[in-house]
């Protein structure tokens, strides 16, 4: 099971730069939680993160989340990021993935497939 971001026709990325996205996403989910004078990053991304082979693989907490990968593909003149959620996922990490899909499209633009088989399109920044 899988989300895709098809970024707009020109725009490509790299591993190196979904991780640094990655890593702003967390940033400001950290910032959120300074705000409300509690540890939100741990509750809203309860994952560690590992490269391997060109996949990022965040590690769920074990309890209620198991994980998911982070992909980058590319088919001709088309970009994806793929979020693919490994058998025995949870319904948290189903949701997490959706959130984080959610950003990365809002902040790089481009058609979103959802797990639900839904579409949503964003314009970027």
């Amino acid at each position: 099971m899988n989300t895709r971001l098809k970024l707009p026709e020109g725009k490509t990325i790299t591993i190196e730069e979904a991780k640094q996205l990655l890593e702003r996403y967390r940033t400001a989910l950290s910032k959120t939680g300074e705000q409300l004078g509690w540890a939100y990053e741990q509750a809203a991304f309860p994952y560690t993160v590992h490269e391997r082979e060109a996949v990022l693989y965040l590690q769920g907490d074990g309890r209620l989340y198991k994980g998911m990968a982070i992909s980058v593909q590319t088919a001709g003149e088309e970009t994806f990021i793929d979020v693919a959620l490994p058998p025995g996922a949870t319904n948290g990490d189903k949701g997490k993935a959706n959130e984080f899909s959610k950003w990365l499209a809002k902040t790089l633009g481009g058609e979103l497939h959802l797990f639900s088989g839904r579409t949503m399109t964003f314009g970027g920044l």
